[in-house]
């Protein structure tokens, strides 16, 4: 039996089985999304462990840190944990929030859920914090409510010991104090009637007096990024478009940038090889044949300048018959990632027949989770509210525009989803024109890096631009401490005072 911390290769096993441990109290709605546990590992990851046995994952836990003045008050398990995100961690918490902690009902008699309660122990020590904080459930209410009449007096006879509840009994016995019953805690626990129970459990190795907090180290570093604004011109060959793309990947490389971003269907200038102005179909036929030796390209560009690039985005075919719009992203390790444009805009509809995509999904990096909107996506913001949920602090935008006041839109909207998200949003765009190829004869950019609008940040929230409509780099040093910093103690507070109670951005599988 090993305990160890979860890893993002783990969540289709924890997936399982929190279906398996679940399924009868929850039915359909017994899991985490992979979103979010992709967010409770990036918001926290020291505090997400598994129990490994026999080369499986027969135990999970997650928790996060938070002010006792938040755990300690009335609340429910939307509010508490961000939708289950673990979004409301704060790295300067004075608790750790118990949000699960679940065993392989076939294997309880191994003790793992002891185990998972010993380890969380020691990380609150570790972290010299004041306690674990938990709402624990009571799966025997529904059996005898009719007999106890309320769910406090339930909770006052499993105290006595008059009643016995596995659940309570069990944190009980592990030292966890009741503190009261919360009510409409998770109407979706049928079991529990929706309620649960506050407890605490107090580390003696801390004074409860004691104000002083540790913060565990959470590698913070700063990200130097570098957003190329892409000059359309007429290419005669393939090895000429990749050689104008590796100039600005070495120049970058030079700085020492960390990313480098390419513009939103940049690719395109691979149609004015031929002089082709082609109808839609003759027109992405065409794009095809470059779609893997494009990405063959830039990953031994990305390995070799030891650079991620964000490749823009190209139309691609995919094995279902349908055209998407992909970014592909290529990561310095050698590994290709992409993520499809969901919204395509009425001019991609019905000039290229382009389809949605259906996910979205962070991607990890060597400098933490990233996100990518492709140009309109970047205009609805439950988009990048989902991709910070999942812990995104950076957000790329390669985008495609003909004319300033469609720029405007995607700028505009890039500047305040920098703000209400608290994170850093990079824009690339095109310049110039490729007057034989259909759909790109004009272009308009000012390509950025956008930060929030607070005191640490630079001045009106513009890390770094460039000169409309002329081919160059925008490069910034964006600092994930100072993001962290303010959005736990910023002037405002747009991620923390979030009304959970009242509204969430809900994700539905498709």
């Amino acid at each position: 039996m090993v305990i160890r911390h979860a890893t993002l290769d783990d969540i289709p096993a924890i997936q399982n089985l929190l279906q398996k441990v679940y399924n009868r109290a929850f039915g359909n709605h017994a899991t985490y999304s992979s979103a979010q546990l992709r967010g409770q590992q990036t918001q926290f990851p020291e505090g997400q462990f598994v129990a490994i046995y026999e080369d499986r994952v027969v135990g999970f836990c997650a928790t996060f840190r938070i002010g006792g003045d938040l755990a300690l008050a009335p609340h429910d398990w939307r509010t508490i944990t961000g939708s289950g995100f673990a979004s409301r961690h704060d790295p300067e918490g004075d608790y750790i929030y118990g949000m699960d902690v679940c065993v392989d009902p076939e294997l309880r008699g191994l003790r793992i859920g002891q185990r998972l309660y010993n380890q969380r122990r020691k990380l609150c020590q570790h972290l010299r914090l004041k306690g674990t904080i938990i709402a624990g459930r009571m799966p025997g209410l529904s059996r005898r409510m009719k007999a106890v009449g309320s769910a406090d007096q339930y909770l006052e006879q499993v105290k006595q010991g008059r009643q016995r509840d596995a659940v309570l009994g069990f944190q009980m016995r592990n030292g966890f104090e009741p503190l009261r019953v919360l009510q409409d805690y998770l109407p979706s626990d049928t079991e529990s009637l929706g309620y649960a129970v506050l407890m605490v459990w107090n580390n003696p190795q801390v004074s409860q007096d004691d104000e002083s907090k540790s913060s565990f180290n959470q590698n913070q570093r700063t990200v130097r990024v570098g957003a190329v604004q892409y000059q359309q011109r007429a290419v005669k060959s393939f090895e000429e478009f990749e050689e104008q793309v590796e100039y600005f990947v070495d120049a970058l490389a030079n700085y020492k940038a960390d990313f480098v971003v390419f513009p939103e269907l940049f690719t395109l200038q691979l149609l004015s090889i031929e002089g082709r102005i082609g109808d839609p179909a003759a027109s992405i036929a065409a794009l095809s044949q470059y779609t893997e030796r494009f990405k063959a390209a830039l990953t031994r560009m990305a390995v070799a300048y030891n650079i991620n690039i964000i490749g823009g985005s190209h139309p691609t075919r995919e094995d279902d018959g349908e055209v998407y719009n992909i970014a592909y992203v290529f990561l310095r390790d050698g590994s290709i990632h992409q993520q499809a444009k969901l919204h395509p805009t009425p001019s991609e509809r019905s000039w290229w027949n382009i389809k949605g995509g259906n996910t979205l999904d962070t991607i990890a990096t060597d400098c933490g989770p990233i996100g990518v909107l492709i140009c309109y996506d970047a205009e609805f913001p439950e988009l990048p509210r989902h991709l910070v949920d999942q812990g995104a602090m950076i957000l790329f935008v390669p985008f495609c525009t003909d004319e300033r006041q469609s720029y405007l839109r995607v700028r505009y909207c890039g500047q305040a989803r920098a703000v209400e998200n608290q994170c850093y949003v990079v824009l690339a765009g095109n310049v110039g024109n490729l007057p034989n190829v259909e759909n790109m004869d004009i272009q308009y950019a000012q390509s950025c890096v956008l930060t929030p609008c607070d005191l640490p940040f630079a001045r009106d929230g513009i890390a770094a631009d460039t000169t409309p409509n002329v081919e160059m780099v925008a490069i910034a040093d964006l600092h994930i401490d100072t993001l962290r910093a303010a959005r736990q103690n910023g002037t405002v507070l747009n991620l923390k005072d979030r009304r959970f109670d009242l509204y969430s951005v809900n994700w539905k599988s498709k």
